[in-house]
């Protein structure tokens, strides 16, 4: 339930990850956001893989000069899957004796809660960075260990490979489809229909699937023209994360870091500064996907009370005759009368007489506040 004042009050807001989402969730319904749960793909743990432990155990056996740790999740899903092995204490004994690399504060916070720290921290927080600056230090004849998020490298087993280190990969999760795929498919409709004020991505491979699955509902361009209008945010914790979104030229929003805290406060900072209202005698109306909000307070409406409102808002003042309304009603109440009981209806629930103005003989206007 939404309460007066609450920034995110009406919004109706999709989250696409399956790591972090009850967390996620929470910051958004603490600011009077409504939340859905769409997960595009879920996370495969490996923390019992037998291929894991192989090749921690063989790290362990044969030290490597540099560890490179590409996620805070992955890094600390590794030390607890050695612990489980009986073999983690071995493991961070070899850490403490390798140059610990960092791809951003998320992956070194995660070394630190584990008693090491990072002798470097890409602030890009992107694998490019990591790479290159690694590449000028020269790799040549050392052994790279690499721990990897998802399914893929990110091009850094090759590229260390190909400058002349001896690499190795641990995995320590990857992306596999979504348990339940319909939410997913659901949630994408409800995107394109203008029934979402917000999509949020927290990783590029989630990005990706969502992409899949907006191309193959067919609903690509709807979606681009919804994003590119403002109607549709599509956010993203980082520029690594959007990047999948932007090839496509759907339009993006992110903080300054990788964070999920940033990205709430981005949403509540978009929606504050870019709520397009209009003043009425009752306070500011505006209107979101599922909702309207007047002077902070979501109004109780009807789906048909919703749009009749929606259409008197978009007319900015001007009247809307009893005809024009009759075509918003559904089946066959197209009558004056139950244009007019519709109306009192709004009224009614919006809690006010004056929101909505009778304009004798020709129809209905939204009372709109002069400057």
């Amino acid at each position: 339930m939404s309460h007066v004042g609450e920034p995110l009050a009406g919004c109706v807001m999709v989250i696409t990850a399956d790591r972090r989402k009850r967390e996620l969730a929470a910051a958004l319904e603490r600011r009077g956001a409504q939340v859905r749960f769409a997960a595009a793909l879920s996370t495969v743990p490996h923390l019992n893989d037998e291929r894991l432990i192989k090749d921690t155990r063989a790290l362990i056996a044969a030290p490597p000069d540099v560890v490179v740790a590409t996620t805070g999740i992955g890094f600390r899903g590794w030390i607890e899957a050695a612990d489980a092995a009986g073999i983690a204490e071995d493991l961070l004994e070899v850490l403490r004796g390798a140059r610990l690399i960092a791809r951003g504060p998320k992956a070194r916070g995660a070394i630190q809660q584990n008693g090491l720290e990072a002798d470097w921290v890409a602030e890009t927080e992107t694998a490019a960075e990591l790479r290159d600056y690694l590449l000028a230090e020269g790799v040549d004849g050392l052994r790279v260990a690499v721990q990897h998020h998802g399914n893929g490298s990110d091009g850094l087993d090759e590229a260390f490979e190909d400058a002349g280190a001896t690499v190795q990969s641990l995995v320590i999760y990857g992306w596999g489809l979504p348990a339940d795929p319909v939410p997913h498919q659901e949630c994408i409709k409800a995107a394109a229909a203008g029934e979402v004020d917000a999509v949020l991505f927290t990783s590029a491979p989630g990005a990706e699937a969502w992409i899949d699955g907006v191309r193959d509902a067919g609903l690509l361009e709807v979606v681009r023209q919804r994003s590119g209008s403002g109607e549709l945010v599509l956010a993203s914790v980082g520029p690594v994360t959007a990047a999948p979104l932007e090839d496509m030229g759907l339009a993006t929003s992110y903080p300054d870091r990788w964070r999920l805290g940033a990205l709430v406060r981005e949403l509540v900072k978009h929606y504050s500064e870019n709520a397009v209202g209009i003043a009425t005698p009752e306070g500011q109306l505006v209107m979101r996907a599922s909702a309207a909000v007047l002077d902070g307070r979501v109004l109780p409406l009807t789906p048909t009370g919703l749009e009749i409102l929606r259409a008197l808002a978009k007319a900015g003042g001007n009247v809307l005759t009893r005809e024009q309304l009759s075509e918003l009603l559904p089946g066959a109440q197209a009558g004056p009368h139950a244009v007019e009981a519709a109306i009192n209806r709004l009224r009614e629930n919006a809690g006010s007489r004056t929101l909505v103005r009778t304009v004798v003989k020709r129809g209905y206007a939204l009372a709109v506040s002069v400057a």
